[in-house]
């Protein structure tokens, strides 16, 4: 698979039928794809006791890293083939502590998106939907020509 010739919307696609790996991120926070379309993806995501604070709660760095990729990801189901992207600014707003051992859902959607900026948000929310953390983020892109 030549990943030069695929938009971000396809490896991402490529991603969720396994036919390329997660990326290494996923090993350290637990964040699998769900869905993606243009301008919106899915993932799960589960914290354990791995990623505690020395308080005994979830580390606010799980959530911070999940809001992350799902913001981002969203802006690169955006771009064309040879295009990348970077986080310029990421804002998390954690809602109320992120339960341990419990299936978590994110969700992140574009706001807006130029030829070099991409905006977009995301929530973190268990399966009854109590949202647990939301966020915003600019990334700026680099597309080919």
């Amino acid at each position: 698979m030549n990943l030069e010739t695929m938009s971000g919307l396809e490896i991402i696609q490529a991603i969720i039928e396994e036919r390329l790996p997660h990326p290494s991120i996923a090993e350290t926070i637990p964040m699998k794809f769900l869905e993606a379309e243009k301008g919106r993806v899915l993932f799960e995501a589960t914290a354990s006791e791995q990623h505690m604070n020395p308080m005994g709660g979830t580390h606010g760095g799980f959530a911070s890293t999940v809001m992350d990729s799902v913001t981002g990801c969203a802006v690169h189901t955006m771009l064309d083939p040879g295009a990348t992207y970077g986080t310029i600014d990421l804002v998390v707003r954690m809602v109320r502590p992120v339960p341990l051992n419990i299936r978590l859902i994110a969700e992140g959607k574009i706001v807006n998106i130029s030829r070099s900026l991409g905006v977009s948000e995301g929530a973190l929310k268990d399966e009854s939907g109590k949202l647990y953390a939301h966020a915003t983020s600019s990334c700026m892109i680099k597309r080919k020509n």
